[in-house]
């Protein structure tokens, strides 16, 4: 079982506030490439380049920990997770069975749900022409779990959303490829037409296709093995 998620209401709210800072900046840090698979996080550092003391940071990292964003290990610290071959295979295995299964299970969006989808596609490519990765990457996120979230299957959904918390280290890597910016557009555009169809078979063949992937960027890079800088905040 995973450590307990930290509480804001457990360390009262001005430091839950910093909890949160702590949380979000580090998220954003590692969604940009700033912190790369396996890379040490150095509290008294990490204090300083977010603004806040050290007992936040020690709680947003133990958040982080619960998430699967961060691994600890006692007299190291924290790091940015890293997948092993195994993990990585199983992660996309779980994404094949449970993506499918939701998706199957998809209500036909009515006009405005699919308008709010096909916005964040379009979010997505204005993010992709800006090379502004970070953003690509939280709007790509939010674009496949509102197709999901259409479905009934709500825990089904929230797994989903906890098995790609795992990989998230390594979906900033894949973005800096063009022709992989590329083939991910042309993608969710294809998925936009078969919700509006309400082709449901339609979907789960373009949702294997894009998976596939980055399932296949993702396994070059593990098999090239991620560089890892030292944090200079």
């Amino acid at each position: 079982m995973p450590p307990r998620k930290t509480r804001t209401a457990d360390v009262g709210p001005s430091a839950g506030h910093a909890v949160l800072r702590v949380v979000d900046g580090i998220k954003e840090m590692i969604v940009s490439g700033e912190l790369l698979p396996g890379q040490q996080i150095r509290q008294e550092q990490m204090a300083a380049a977010l603004g806040v003391s050290r007992l936040p940071v020690r709680e947003g990292l133990r958040q982080l920990v619960a998430d699967g964003l961060l691994t600890h290990e006692h007299n190291v610290g924290f790091a940015v997770a890293r997948l092993s071959r195994s993990e990585f295979d199983q992660i996309y295995l779980m994404r094949r069975l449970l993506e499918t299964e939701a998706i199957r299970a998809l209500a036909r969006p009515g006009t405005e749900r699919l308008a709010e989808i096909a916005a964040l596609a379009e979010g997505v490519e204005r993010a992709a022409a800006d090379l502004d990765l970070p953003r690509m990457r939280t709007l790509n996120s939010e674009f496949h779990l509102a197709i999901f979230g259409l479905s009934e299957l709500n825990l089904v959904v929230a797994e989903i959303a906890r098995i790609w918390t795992w990989a998230l280290p390594y979906h900033s890597v894949y973005l800096h490829d063009e022709a992989a910016r590329e083939r991910i557009l042309a993608e969710h555009r294809q998925m936009v037409d078969a919700l509006a169809d309400g082709d449901s078979d339609r979907l789960v063949e373009l949702m294997d296709l894009h998976r596939a992937g980055s399932e296949t960027q993702l396994d070059l890079m593990l098999r090239a093995g991620a560089a890892v800088r030292p944090y200079a905040g």
